[in-house]
This record gives structure tokens, C-alpha cells and sequence, in this order.
């Protein structure tokens, strides 16, 4: 009897650990209630706003209401085509000009990002060769290049690309050096005693253990490069999102800039969930406390 009370005094605390289990570490029990509260805080905030321009409450000319950007935003997409209607069905040409070229300069950016990162963080003579100049250039802010790369490239797209690339390139870097050096070594350890060789270390342990970071790297880099496309679309390249908020700055269009504004955030949104996603298949390993 002594005995099972002492299996018993023993599986009790487990048991109990299992009963009083945080909500946020079971994920499949909150289903379409925590689907329905992530849209609470943004839905109330359009009828706050909403309402606000229905009672006067401050002078729309500066802040069209929600209805009045939609309008816009409406004709921006099906309206018909004119020469004298710039932003009259322009929006989906526009977001295809912006995201093409986000996704050509985030790729680029991936690409060369990863490599050297991870070469950076495991090898030191890489480390000591690009480290510092990547370091080096990090603080200087994009829009220092633009006149470079409008005078090497024109007002054509290779100027938007390349300076998407490069913004997007550094939070890759960086990330990527950061995952690489904090592979644990008890894991290259334990690969050289199974016979793996130091060649095949890189691509078998340090890729593999630096996944997290190398995510969070391209997520902060798909993010940059949707805030650059906006800048470069304004001052180097002609058609997208960018220079459609800037005409309509011009024409002191505001219920434009606003839908110009809710389109790139949206567009934002879904690549970051889809890196977001593709980590958690990539990543079912590294289970944290709060499943997204």
C-alpha cells in the first residue's frame, strides 16, 4: 500500500500540472474566439473613427471618415481607366509594380543574406573579412543611396530593386550570424562523435539549429523591404503603391493616401504570415510557449 502511495503521491503533481495548464500553452482551445478577438481592438477603432467624422467631432478635410476612403479605394480599383483619372483602375497594376519588386529585392536579399550570415557566424575569417564592413554600412539610412542607385541605374527598376535588396539584406545578416553563433556545441559535438564530418557540419547542424533566427531575419527583411518600396516608388521609379500615395499627395488626395496606406499594410500582412507559416512547418521542433 506504501508503494502506491507513493506512485501516487507521485503522479498527483502531474496530473495537476496537466489540469491547471495556462490557456496560451493550449492553442486548440481558443479556436474562433481568439480568431474573433484580433479583429476587436482594429474594428473598433474604425467605428470609433467612423463615428467621429459622422458628428463633426473634427474637420474630415485632414482625416476622411472610413466610408470615404472606401469610396476611394473602390474607384481606385474598379473605376474606369482614363487619361485624366490617374488613380481610376490603377490599384491592381500598381500592387502588382510594388510587389514585384519587393519580392525580387527580398529574394536577392535572402539569397545573399543567409549565406553570408551563417558563413559569418560559423567561420572566422569570413567573420573578420565582411563583418565590419556590414556593420559598417548597417547605420546608413537607405534613402542616402538613392541618389547612387538613380545614378547607376536611372529611374528604372534596377534603382527600386537594388535598394530594397539592400535594406532587407541587413536584418537577414544579422540574424542569420546571430543563429550561427549560438549553435549550441553540444550538438557539433555530438555530430562529430556519430561521423559526420566538418565539412558537412555547416549544412547538417549550424543551418538547421540557426533556422529561428534565420526567419525572424527575413521576416524583419520582408518588412523593410515594403517600407523602401514606398520611399523608392516616390523618388526613384515611376508606377506602384509609392507613387500613387505621392501623386495623390500632390493633389492633396487624403482619402487615396489612407487607402494607399491600408493597401501596403495588408499586402505587409500576408508575407508575413506565409514566412510566418512556412516556419511553423519548418520549425515543428521548436515548440515555444505561445503558439500564433
Amino acid at each position: 500500500m506504501a508503494h502506491g502511495d507513493a506512485i501516487t503521491g507521485e503522479a498527483a503533481p502531474a496530473q495537476s500540472n496537466r489540469r491547471r495548464l495556462p490557456v496560451r500553452l493550449r492553442p486548440g482551445k481558443l479556436g474562433w474566439k481568439r480568431n474573433l478577438r484580433r479583429f476587436l481592438v482594429p474594428v473598433a477603432l474604425l467605428v470609433l473613427w467612423q463615428a467621429s467624422a459622422s458628428l463633426n467631432l473634427y474637420d474630415p478635410t485632414f482625416l476622411p471618415a472610413p466610408s470615404t476612403v472606401l469610396e476611394a479605394l473602390w474607384q481606385w480599383m474598379f473605376g474606369q481607366r482614363t487619361a485624366f483619372a490617374w488613380y481610376s483602375g490603377t490599384w491592381f497594376e500598381y500592387v502588382y509594380l510594388s510587389t514585384s519588386r519587393v519580392m525580387i529585392g527580398f529574394a536577392i536579399a535572402a539569397v545573399i543574406g543567409v549565406t553570408l550570415g551563417i558563413l559569418i557566424g560559423w567561420n572566422e575569417l569570413v567573420a573578420d573579412l565582411f563583418d565590419p564592413v556590414v556593420q559598417w554600412l548597417r547605420p546608413i539610412p537607405m534613402t542616402a543611396w538613392i541618389p547612387f542607385a538613380t545614378f547607376i541605374f536611372g529611374i528604372r527598376e534596377g534603382a527600386a530593386i537594388s535598394l530594397i535588396a539592400m535594406g532587407a539584406f541587413y536584418p537577414i545578416v544579422v540574424n542569420c550570424t546571430t543563429g550561427a553563433e549560438q549553435t549550441p556545441k553540444n550538438l557539433v559535438r555530438a555530430a562529430l562523435m556519430l561521423g559526420t564530418s566538418p565539412r558537412k557540419i555547416l549544412i547538417r547542424v549550424v543551418l538547421p539549429a540557426a533556422l529561428p533566427f534565420i526567419f525572424t531575419g527575413l521576416r524583419l527583411g520582408v518588412g523593410i523591404g515594403w517600407v523602401l518600396v514606398i520611399v523608392v516608388e516616390m523618388l526613384a521609379v515611376k508606377g506602384g503603391i509609392g507613387y500613387a500615395m505621392w501623386t495623390a499627395y500632390q493633389f492633396v488626395r487624403i482619402d487615396l493616401i489612407i487607402a494607399a496606406m491600408f493597401t501596403i499594410g495588408v499586402l505587409g500582412l500576408v508575407t508575413d504570415r506565409l514566412l510566418l507559416l512556412i516556419s511553423r512547418r519548418l520549425l515543428r521542433w521548436n515548440t515555444g510557449l505561445r503558439a500564433r
